[in-house]
């Protein structure tokens, strides 16, 4: 396999993945972004932890969606996530999760 080839392929599954998800995302009412991989979850668990002088943070995902193009199964029942780094979850309004079957679009 040639570096193009291995590249195309790469590019194919990005591309099939951002597909899932635009499928899939009016499932969640949350997405969530740590320093590794972004999530989407139905519902989500954030607390703020410390030990030995060091802060991180705890979350548990229910019912949840993982963007990770190398999972084959990328639904998962619950998800633990522990992280040193900053932690974005937003809650999603329904309108928010329309991505192109809206009204005012053309088909």
């Amino acid at each position: 396999m040639s570096a193009e080839d291995l590249e195309n392929y790469e590019t194919d599954m990005e591309l099939a993945l951002y597909r899932e998800y635009r499928d899939v995302v009016g499932l969640f009412s949350y997405v969530v972004e740590t320093e590794r991989r972004f999530y989407l979850a139905n519902q989500v668990d954030l607390q703020v932890r410390s030990a030995a002088g060091e802060v991180y943070f705890e979350l548990t995902l229910s019912d949840a969606w993982v963007w990770d193009v190398y999972r084959s199964a990328r639904f998962v029942k619950s998800v633990r996530v522990v992280t040193f780094k900053d932690v974005n979850v937003e809650e999603l309004a329904k309108a928010e999760l329309d991505l192109g079957g809206g009204a005012g679009f053309a088909r």
